[in-house]
């Protein structure tokens, strides 16, 4: 038989070097040159990518520097020094007008002075600082700039002051809302963002916004850290885009280096392209398509420059939905679904109660989700529904309970059976505003899997127990009546699931007596029976769910490790990006295996309230066709 290319032709696109993803996505990092004197702690770069300069610096265990260098986009060159040695002030300008004020030269009290750079050398403008400091940051030009944070002596706390410069004074001007140092600032005098940053205790995730006149804050960055790199220089104003990379993050008390890039586009962040090498107490410059990161402290990397660039505007970039042959043998396409392999979770907002046994009735998608019921310490009927930024609590259910089956989406939805303490058979719907008692599913049961194809009229509820055994029995829901239909092959509790209700997965279960080797079975439903098929690589239970039979995802778990994440493309299992929190028995859902959530849970010791969501970019794959 002839196939649909034969009869109808194709005209595909060949290339002998694949496209490029254009913008911010698909911005890399590689080697530029390295500094003279390597060196760290030099506070902001100054310029752009191919015009800069750094200034100042720090190496253990007590040198201070006075050097600038200038880089031309390929090798730094020595020019005119600071006044006297010095590190952490802030810096803003360009190559050839920077601007450098504050700072710590090695004894207290720390500096004020306010210095001027032509190019070629320093000169002191006699207009101090109003209220010296050690690491502060600051951001814009020689004739309008902004100063803010620090430390203004040995055991002080943070300082949450702004100075704006006009070009010949510094006028004390609004608080930041969270006092911080080792932080930094991006944009111009008049739309600028500060980064997170030390704020005793601890790190800050905090992110503040500047209009001119006050701070106010702003989405938290994905990965609390202090002394990073940052671009956007005076230039273009923080509402326009910001990268902040490397630095130090403090997981639990001991900081680590991390390499770890993030864009913001003037109201929220994204991981972009990563640092080749992790780094801390760095300095940036350039912009969020063309910036440098320069320097470190201590000694590793410390001479090393990395140059991150987007595509010039004459590449030949991708679109999804994409395809071309790849030097003429390899049919390629560009879409989310190819970017899964590489996918990562970052952090959303936590739930207002903290609970598990959540796992089966997360509905919605990432942005425009729902969970109802769950266990804190008892069984309760909370209902809490997201926007994608954060929950907020409405109408409970009216039999609290956890262990349920759910499906459908934000404003129309069904939860069924589940534990109330004893193990019942009611099914309530969701109609946006209010919930409803119906007809009840034929077994009572809860700790089981289901479907998750974002429907509230029709669905499945798989296996379970009883409260005395484990059960394969499978009920399908037509929006009115619950119906037995086929058993599957092996009786279960705490299997995960998705899909839909004539196409499903019911995936993995917990470990019980008589039935130690279930939790990595799998078995697919094609609307009357079920098969065993591939089974996921690593064997757990209570495992979250998004997606359909030919592209799914699943996470948590109710063991450890309980962070895994497998995604199924049709085919096989392939363990993909964990998740950044040890969190298991939690709501998963999610619109398809390319963008999904998992909320609440219990990560072994105590229930949680966390909210994770996984993304997937386009990405690039081989393409099999017939």
């Amino acid at each position: 038989m002839a196939t649909y290319k034969e009869i109808k032709g194709a005209t595909v696109q060949t290339r002998d070097e694949d496209p490029v993803v254009g913008g911010i996505a698909g911005a890399t990092w590689s080697s530029g040159g390295a500094l003279n004197t390597g060196r760290g702690l030099m506070g902001n770069g100054i310029g752009t990518q191919t015009a800069a300069a750094v200034v100042a610096g720090f190496n253990p265990p007590n040198t201070y520097y006075a050097n600038t260098e200038e880089y031309d986009g390929s090798s730094w060159t020595e020019s005119g020094d600071l006044p006297s040695a010095r590190y952490q002030g802030m810096a803003g300008g360009t190559q050839n007008a920077g601007i450098y004020a504050g700072g710590f030269g090695g004894s207290w009290p720390a500096l004020s002075a306010t210095l001027y750079y032509n190019g070629t050398s320093w000169s002191d403008q006699s207009a101090n600082l109003n209220q010296s400091r050690d690491s502060l940051k600051g951001t814009g030009i020689q004739t309008a700039a902004l100063a803010c944070g620090g430390i203004s002596g040995p055991g002080s706390p943070a300082d949450d002051e702004t100075e704006t410069w006009n070009g010949s004074a510094w006028t004390e001007v609004s608080e930041l809302n969270t006092a911080r140092y080792n932080h930094n600032v991006a944009g111009i005098s008049t739309d600028a963002i500060a980064g997170p940053g030390t704020a005793p205790p601890g790190y800050a995730a905090a992110v503040e916004t500047w209009n001119g006149s006050s701070w106010t804050e702003a989405t938290e960055i994905s990965t609390s850290r202090n002394n990073y790199g940052r671009t956007n220089y005076a230039a273009g104003g923080a509402s326009t885009g910001a990268l902040i990379f490397g630095g130090q993050s403090q997981p639990s008390g001991s900081p680590a280096t991390l390499a770890v890039n993030e864009f913001w586009n003037g109201s929220s962040w994204t991981e972009v392209a990563d640092l080749g090498t992790g780094r801390s107490r760095l300095a940036g410059a350039g912009t969020t398509t063309a910036a440098l990161a320069v320097g470190a402290y201590p000694n590793t990397n410390n001479s090393a420059t990395e140059e991150f660039s987007a595509a010039p505007v004459t590449a030949a970039i991708l679109t999804e939905g994409s395809i071309f042959l790849s030097g003429g043998t390899t049919l390629k396409g560009f879409g989310k679904a190819a970017g899964i392999p590489s996918a990562t979770w970052a952090s959303g907002g936590s739930l207002n109660t903290a609970r598990s046994e959540n796992f089966g009735n997360g509905v919605g998608t990432q942005t425009a989700a729902g969970i109802a019921g769950g266990y804190t310490t008892a069984n309760v009927g909370i209902h809490e529904q997201y926007d994608g930024t954060s929950w907020t609590e409405t109408t409970d259910l009216n039999t609290a309970r956890g262990g349920t089956w759910a499906d459908g989406t934000q404003s129309a939805s069904w939860i069924a059976a589940g534990v109330a303490p004893s193990y019942v058979t009611n099914t309530e719907t969701w109609n946006g505003s209010a919930w409803t008692e119906v007809n009840e599913v034929n077994t009572a049961r809860a700790f089981g899997g289901g479907t998750c194809g974002r429907s509230s009229t029709v669905g499945l509820v798989v296996a379970g127990y009883t409260g005395t055994a484990n059960t394969g029995v499978v009920e399908q829901w037509d929006g009115t009546n619950w119906t037995e239909v086929g058993d599957l092959n092996s009786a279960r509790r705490k299997a995960g699931g998705f899909g839909t209700s004539t196409l499903a997965f019911a995936i993995g279960a917990a470990p019980s007596p008589g039935n130690p080797g279930l939790n990595d079975k799998v078995e697919s439903w094609d609307g009357s029976s079920w098969t065993e098929t591939t089974e996921i690589n690593t064997g757990r239970g209570a495992v979250g769910g998004a997606g359909v039979t030919t592209s799914g995802l699943i996470f948590g778990s109710e063991q450890t490790p309980r962070q895994i994440t497998e995604a199924w493309n049709g085919t096989a299992w392939s363990e993909v990006n964990d998740m950044g929190v040890n969190q298991g028995n939690s709501a998963g859902a999610g619109g398809s295996a390319i963008s999904a959530f998992i909320a609440g849970g219990n990560n072994g010791s105590t229930n949680v309230a966390n909210t994770e969501e996984f993304t997937a970019d386009a990405g690039l794959a081989n393409v099999t066709v017939s």
